[in-house]
């Protein structure tokens, strides 16, 4: 039985949104168990910070900062990668955004930048990683939400995005895994990140939106970042085999309830 502390020795990993929540956990994670870690986001003394962090827990890291709605640095990311550690093993694609709007009132930009980066760039990451994993019998993992799997008003376009997401990973998954890929994905529900402040939540009505997100979940409070990141290491690895197009909502009970 391989000791969860080495499953991903000598593996190869691309993280985005790395700088921070989710990503920065995954991330660290997966350089304590001693892969290889390709990490990015915009921000790159954040950045830094979370690839010296990887390096001290004794695996590897290579920081590249840059923006995934960029399409020549996304082939940048992966060329590079590929490059300096000799292949890929994991995909987790965890970069997004959430911005507040209904039917009404969300522009058809705001539509179109939701779709950019929570979609659209990770269809193209997939599609240019998925040569170098089907090399090795490598796994995706995108970090969808909650949100994509039951509807909330209020965020209408961060919902559909996050449905379109699901569906990439489950159709995704049907064409490559007689291939030897597997695709998969988290759901969270509210977890302790930077995601709703980025969003557009002031102090005080974000410490309200936590404040009320625990009679939203039955578990009775919000999510950690690490909480999800076990749950994306496990599907990376080995001990998930049989384990593909799955959307896992880890979310303390939130997709059994009705809106509220």
């Amino acid at each position: 039985m391989t000791d969860e502390k080495t499953r991903f020795q000598g593996k190869v990993a691309i993280v985005t949104g790395a700088s921070s929540g989710i990503g920065r956990a995954t991330a660290a994670a997966l350089g304590a168990e001693g892969a290889f870690v390709a990490i990015t986001a915009r921000r790159p003394d954040r950045l830094e910070e979370v690839a010296a962090g990887i390096e001290a827990s004794g695996g590897r890291a290579l920081a590249l900062a840059g923006d995934v709605t960029d399409p020549d640095f996304r082939s940048r990311l992966v060329e590079e990668t590929v490059a300096r550690f000799g292949g890929l093993d994991h995909l987790v694609n965890s970069a997004g955004v959430i911005a507040f709007g209904t039917v009404e009132n969300t522009t058809l930009s705001g539509w179109r930048r939701m779709f950019e980066l929570n979609v659209e760039a990770i269809f193209d990451l997939m599609r240019l990683s998925v040569p170098h994993l089907l090399e090795r019998g490598g796994s995706i993992v995108n970090v969808s939400s909650v949100n994509g799997m039951r509807s909330f008003p209020g965020v209408l376009a961060y919902n559909s995005s996050k449905s379109a997401l699901d569906q990439l990973t489950r159709c995704s998954a049907l064409e490559l895994a007689a291939k030897g890929v597997r695709v998969n994905s988290v759901n969270p529900g509210v977890t302790r990140t930077e995601l709703h402040r980025a969003g557009g939540l002031d102090a005080d009505r974000y410490a309200a939106f936590l404040e009320h997100s625990r009679t939203t979940h039955p578990i009775g409070r919000v999510g950690t970042p690490e909480e999800v990141a076990g749950v994306a290491l496990f599907l990376l690895s080995d001990a998930a085999a049989f384990l593909t197009g799955v959307t896992i909502p880890v979310d303390g009970g939130r997709h059994l309830t009705c809106a509220r």
